[in-house]
């Protein structure tokens, strides 16, 4: 079955909004999400009174007339090494994600792990990285059956190696990795090393947004299934983040709830303007738009 890589995802996602030149803000969360006073809005003579103000960690604000909530399902931080060596080699040979396959071209790379992510990482990386070696604690997988059995095949074939055992120690050369030293039951065993990919798990907390006075249960915001606006108005939520009855957590799914949360949410900006539905191939302007982008 074809398939892309998620960042491959993001990327068409992104070439795809590309023409419509919105503002993107990356690399800040939203810590803050109030109402904005009656008597602010005639000072800043807005049209429509109902308004939100969003302030972030870097300390911008937005004042807007809606929020679409799309945090997943909150806010993740990955399970670090925990050796003292760790935190100085972070972002440049120890990874909590793989966002590049070409980096990792040519090296002898170390995957720890015993989930999805590490078998699945470990066997895509198998045919650009010079070597790839699998560590994980225990011969037993929380992994898809079909993944366990073309790791332990490409083993078999000398594609790759799988190691039983923990990390002891990360080796060094100046600031670049050398090698890991691996306590199996029985021994220490050194391993050559250009790069770590570390995929332990996340921890998921839900953050600021736990503190914007939303109704949520179990870590995730309630929604109405009209238009998945929250229990506050003007706020909306889609994605893993949302909840309610018989929530599938698919990508389809979510592209489905943000869809019609805009939809609510374009009412809410622009409540003197009805919202026409349209479609690429029959609306000029929009399709000159695509074309000349």
């Amino acid at each position: 079955m074809p398939g892309c890589l998620a960042q491959d995802l993001v990327d068409r996602l992104l070439e795809q909004c590309a023409p419509f030149a919105f503002p993107m803000h990356f690399n800040e969360r939203a810590n803050g999400l109030a109402e904005i006073p009656a008597e602010a809005h005639a000072i800043a003579q807005h049209e429509h009174p109902h308004r939100l103000l969003v302030t972030t960690d870097t300390g911008k604000r937005f004042d807007v007339a809606a929020v679409l909530v799309c945090s997943g399902a909150g806010a993740f931080a990955p399970q670090r090494v925990a050796l003292p060596e760790a935190a100085a080699l972070e972002d440049r040979h120890l990874h909590y994600a793989v966002r590049d396959t070409a980096r990792f071209a040519g090296k002898r790379v170390v995957v720890a792990g015993g989930g999805d992510s590490a078998l699945d990482w470990a066997l895509a990386l198998r045919t650009t990285a010079a070597r790839v070696t699998l560590l994980h604690r225990r011969e037993g997988f929380r992994a898809a059956d079909g993944s366990v059995a073309e790791m332990h095949a490409a083993v078999a074939a000398g594609e790759m190696d799988f190691v039983v055992g923990m990390l002891g120690a990360l080796k060094t050369e100046g600031d670049t990795l050398a090698g890991v030293d691996i306590r199996t039951r029985d021994d220490v065993v050194s391993l050559p090393a250009d790069e770590l990919v570390a995929l332990y798990g996340l921890v998921s907390e839900p953050g600021p947004i736990a503190q914007w006075d939303l109704d949520m249960r179990a870590g995730r915001i309630v929604v109405d299934t009209t238009a998945y606006e929250t229990s506050r108005r003007a706020i909306f939520a889609a994605g893993d983040i949302a909840f309610y009855p018989n929530k599938q957590k698919l990508i389809l799914s979510g592209f489905h709830e943000a869809a019609l949360a805009l939809r609510r949410a374009y009412h809410y900006a622009h409540p003197e303007k009805a919202l026409v539905h349209v479609h690429t191939s029959n609306n000029a302007t929009l399709k000159e738009k695509l074309t000349h982008a």
